[in-house]
């Protein structure tokens, strides 16, 4: 079983490989001028994501063999699926509308949530005794596949309003600052990567004891979990004890080191925008903005307006009807309010505002991009900061 984990790890990076491969084809041919080239590397671009979701398919597979369950029951195995349902959706949206600029927006966000995904652990863990269900099974995966469309509709709203706002001749300050807000959380994801692999790498070790337990962080301390003392700490850049430490309101074991994490994510997040807008000289909405001079804003607002609506039905499906289902099976009750139970049903009721305002005129183009781009924050808030942070009957996803 061991062979078939690696040969299922190796398919993986291939996919991941793919998509990397794909995103700079897509850049190729959509930022310079159209010709028969760029043409052709965008052929070119759809068919490498279409290999790399077979070899994304094939990782599924040979993970699914050799755990004998379906890979979806810890963080690592639903960000890897939630990221192939993103390959699937942007294929399926691609064949109803063909755009090159889809592409280029959406394969960024398949390669981050990869990424994202190998910085936690990989291995297949054992199941809690909820988890035996097929329910469940059906649950997350089509929860999945309809936060999967809402990717797609985010991707498709976030680039139309870097174009517009980027390329407006005065535009608001606050619209600006709005969209900075956004890209600097994304570089945020991509420093939560960049630290988690950088550390992983070098093989840093700190550990904190106590009467009752021991904390090992895989990151410098630049804070120490609350009531807890230095056991080992490896010097970093001249530091050889925490800076700070975790505040105490702060509950559970593992708060320390998932406060620390926050705090090296944000701060490599804000390093690399800064380092971004040195070299910009400019906020990064201007700077991004001209480059996608060729977009249709029409075509690109109703491509993100489908994608949710494609994505809708599958969410109310998975994430509420067969979620109640599910829960009635492994804990004899439909509703709970559970942490996650109410961020599905939060998640739930802005997408259905967002379908009904829709309907009005005003809200089409960058009223509507907006509430996309918030819509799929609260569906991120909903799978990390729920499952990562907040206690509740979905910790088990967690690490």
């Amino acid at each position: 079983m061991q062979t078939l984990y690696d040969w299922s790890h190796g398919a993986l990076i291939v996919a991941w490989g793919g998509y990397v491969v794909s995103f700079v084809l897509f850049v190729w041919a959509k930022m310079g001028k159209p010709t028969m080239r760029s043409a052709r590397m965008e052929r070119w671009a759809h068919v490498s994501v279409i290999g790399a979701l077979v070899a994304h398919i094939v990782y599924f597979g040979l993970r699914w063999i050799a755990s004998t369950f379906i890979p979806v029951s810890n963080f690592f195995e639903f960000i890897v699926f939630l990221s192939m349902m993103c390959a699937v959706a942007f294929l399926i949206v691609y064949r109803i509308a063909p755009s090159g600029w889809l592409g280029l927006c959406v394969t960024p966000v398949i390669v981050i949530l990869m990424a994202y995904a190998l910085a936690f652990p990989t291995e297949a863990t054992p199941r809690i005794p909820s988890l035996h269900s097929v329910w469940l099974y059906i649950h997350v995966t089509t929860a999945a596949a309809g936060e999967a469309f809402f990717a797609i509709g985010f991707a498709a709203a976030l680039m139309l309003l870097i174009h517009v706002i980027g390329t407006a001749p005065r535009p608001r300050k606050r619209d600006v600052w709005a969209i900075e807000t956004v890209l600097v959380c994304v570089l945020i994801v991509v420093g939560f990567i960049a630290s988690t692999f950088a550390f992983r790498l070098s093989g840093y070790e700190a550990r904190f004891v106590s009467e009752q337990s021991t904390v090992v962080y895989a990151m410098p301390p630049i804070a120490a979990p609350y009531g807890y003392d230095v056991a080992r700490m490896d010097a970093f850049l001249g530091m050889t004890q925490p800076l700070t430490t975790t505040p105490s309101w702060m509950k559970g074991v593992q708060a320390g080191r998932k406060w620390n994490t926050v705090l090296w994510s944000v701060s490599t997040g804000l390093i690399l925008y800064g380092l971004l807008r040195l070299l910009a000289r400019r906020p990064l909405v201007r700077a991004l903005g001209p480059r996608l001079q060729g977009i249709d804003v029409a075509q690109i607002d109703d491509m993100s307006y489908r994608s949710i609506a494609i994505g809708f039905p599958i969410f109310t499906l998975g994430a509420l009807i067969f979620a109640m289902i599910w829960a009635q099976i492994a804990w004899n009750r439909f509703w709970g309010w559970d942490p996650k139970e109410v961020w599905a049903l939060i998640t739930w009721l802005f997408y259905s505002a967002y379908l009904h305002v829709r309907l009005r005129k005003k809200y089409e183009g960058v009223s509507s991009a907006w509430l996309a781009v918030i819509g799929f924050v609260i569906v991120m808030f909903t799978l990390v900061g729920v499952n990562l942070v907040i206690a509740g009957l979905h910790s088990y996803a967690g690490v």
